[in-house]
This record gives C-alpha cells, sequence and structure tokens, in this order.
C-alpha cells in the first residue's frame, strides 16, 4: 500500500475553513479572532509540522520493531482487511483518550500538550496550535499495544490522521450544539469547548478526541452550561505573543522547579499534576475545583436556608 497521510490532502479544507470563520466573525463576532493570536496558531502548526518531519523517524522504528512481536497477524496485504479499518479506528480513539488524559494530569507530558491550550481565544485557527515537543513525552507508547495486537503502524498513523481531522471543526464558537443523539456520542464544539476551558467546573473535563462516550465512560465527562461564559486559556495565562515563549515556557518552568526543589521532590516535579508543589503553594485542577464545589455549595445551603426562611435573604460567602 502507497503512503498515505491524510491531514497532508486536509490542509487545504483547513485553510478554506479558517478563512471562512474569519469572515464569518468578521460580521457576527469580531472578538473571536485576534491577528497576533492567530498568527501564532499558524507559526505552531508549521512549526510542528518541521518537527514531526525531524522527530517522527523514532516512533516509526519502535513501532516498527515492535510489530515482528504481534500477537495476531492481518497478512501482508494488512490494508485489505476490511473489519481491522473500523476496530482500529475506536480502539485508537480510546488510546488517543488515554494519552490526552496523561497529557493534562502529568507535568511531563503537560510541558508539550500546553501549546494546545495557550490561546486565549477559541476559534479554527486554535487547532493548529499544535506542540513542537510531542516527540520527547514519549505518549507514542500508548500506541504500543495496538502495534502489539497486530495492528500495522501505517493502519494506526492512517486512523490517528483522520482522528485529527475529525478534531478540526469542533474547535469554533460558530455552531451552538448538534443535535442530542450527536451530542449524546460523538465530540462536539459543545463538548470541546468545555475542554479549553479554565472555569473550574469545566478543568481537565471532557479528554475525547471523536466519541465523548470515554469521558462518560471513565467519569470526566462535563456538559457545557448556557449560565457560566466560558473562559479560554491556561491558569496562569501567557501574557505575551512570543512565540518561543509560548511553545517553551511550561519546559522553562518545569526544569526551574526541578532544579530549585529538595532532592526527594525533584522526579513528583516531573510526573505528577500540573500546579503540584511540595510545600501547597500552588493549585492543581483538582484543589481548584474543589474550593469551587466547596464555594457553590454553601451558596446552595444559603439558598436553601433562604427559601425556608424568606425574612433572611442569601448571601454568598467571602
Amino acid at each position: 500500500m502507497p503512503e498515505f497521510s491524510p491531514t497532508q490532502f486536509a490542509v487545504p479544507l483547513f485553510v478554506v475553513a479558517v478563512l471562512a470563520e474569519i469572515l464569518w466573525a468578521r460580521f457576527r463576532a469580531p472578538e473571536k479572532y485576534e491577528p497576533r493570536d492567530t498568527l501564532i496558531s499558524l507559526a505552531f502548526g508549521l512549526g510542528s509540522t518541521v518537527a514531526g518531519a525531524l522527530f517522527g523517524g523514532f516512533a516509526v522504528y519502535v513501532f516498527i520493531a515492535a510489530y515482528e512481536y504481534r500477537v495476531f497477524d492481518l497478512g501482508p496485504e494488512w490494508w485489505s482487511v476490511w473489519w481491522a479499518w473500523p476496530l482500529v479506528f475506536v480502539l485508537d480513539d480510546l488510546k488517543y483518550y488515554w494519552v490526552h488524559r496523561a497529557g493534562h494530569r502529568i507535568r511531563w507530558m503537560w510541558a508539550s500538550h500546553v501549546n494546545h491550550h495557550s490561546s486565549q481565544h477559541y476559534n479554527l485557527s486554535t487547532a493548529l496550535r499544535q506542540s513542537w515537543t510531542g516527540s520527547f513525552t514519549f505518549g507514542l507508547l500508548f500506541a504500543l499495544p495496538l502495534v502489539l495486537l497486530g495492528f500495522h503502524p501505517g493502519m494506526i498513523a492512517i486512523v490517528g490522521g483522520f482522528n485529527l481531522i475529525y478534531q478540526f471543526w469542533i474547535h469554533t464558537e460558530a455552531i451552538d450544539r448538534m443535535p442530542r443523539w450527536f451530542e449524546a456520542v460523538m465530540n462536539t464544539p459543545s463538548h470541546h469547548r468545555v475542554h479549553h476551558a479554565t472555569n473550574p467546573r469545566y478543568l481537565d473535563r471532557n479528554y475525547a478526541g471523536v466519541f465523548i462516550i470515554w469521558d462518560k465512560m471513565f467519569g470526566t465527562f462535563e456538559a457545557e452550561t448556557d449560565d457560566e461564559k466560558i473562559r479560554y486559556g491556561i491558569i496562569k495565562q501567557l501574557g505575551s505573543f512570543n512565540l518561543l515563549w509560548a511553545v517553551f515556557h511550561e519546559w522553562i518552568g518545569m526544569i526551574s522547579d526541578i532544579w530549585r526543589a529538595p532532592w526527594k521532590h525533584k522526579l513528583s516535579y516531573l510526573l505528577r499534576a500540573p500546579g503540584w508543589s511540595h510545600d501547597g503553594s500552588r493549585d492543581t485542577s483538582d484543589t481548584i475545583r474543589e474550593r469551587w464545589r466547596a464555594r457553590t455549595g454553601q451558596i446552595e445551603a444559603a439558598n436553601s436556608v433562604a427559601q425556608r426562611n424568606p425574612i433572611e435573604s442569601p448571601r454568598e460567602p467571602a
């Protein structure tokens, strides 16, 4: 089977879609696009392509070597085994869920993935904000079980490409909600807006690539609500349109923390959740969410008391 990369063929469609959304935004919501932010996103996409060409060979070598130890064999014409394609597509999406979840829960992997979340805008150009350093996180190890099962590395690369193509269109605010049946099974703009939000209720939710069912199965699903405006970006915003700072800021911060930390905590700054600190001086997504839940619980309790005793008006706790 000749080499085939679906994302290469999709690039012209990406460009057309971004231009169409920019035109929509110009007349309907001009604040959705910021020229410097869009240029940074495009530079991210270009740099990611170059980085993939430079460092992607390592993943190919690992997969080809692992394929020699496969449990099942689809034969020399693996591309013609029709039933394997939908199966590996679903399994690859399950793999994506877990590697994506790890990318938010392990700081070493977050140092690379944070690039995708660094924009305070949410539009189709944000989908192009891909990492330059993904090859250094060894996320490829999550795909090894598929290779060892017997799916050819070329097959995994192809379905992975279609997975990324699907995820492009969900980076938009131009689409509100899809039909209910679609929202129940598939990842959508509404679900993925939640994933890119910094609101406490939304932090580290909706990791899905194509099928939102994984989040529902593993307890990480959160539906978008209409009564709270979404704030995009990261907890500590970049505050800069410097491309190199946007790419490497978390690597710099992580290495700095490891350098200054006591020896017994150095590995934790590499492998524990972003925001973790040995002295508890910082917040992780979990502590932010717990504080928000405690606060909203107090408000709900106050409202409940007020309903039982209308003379007292509910007060938001300080």
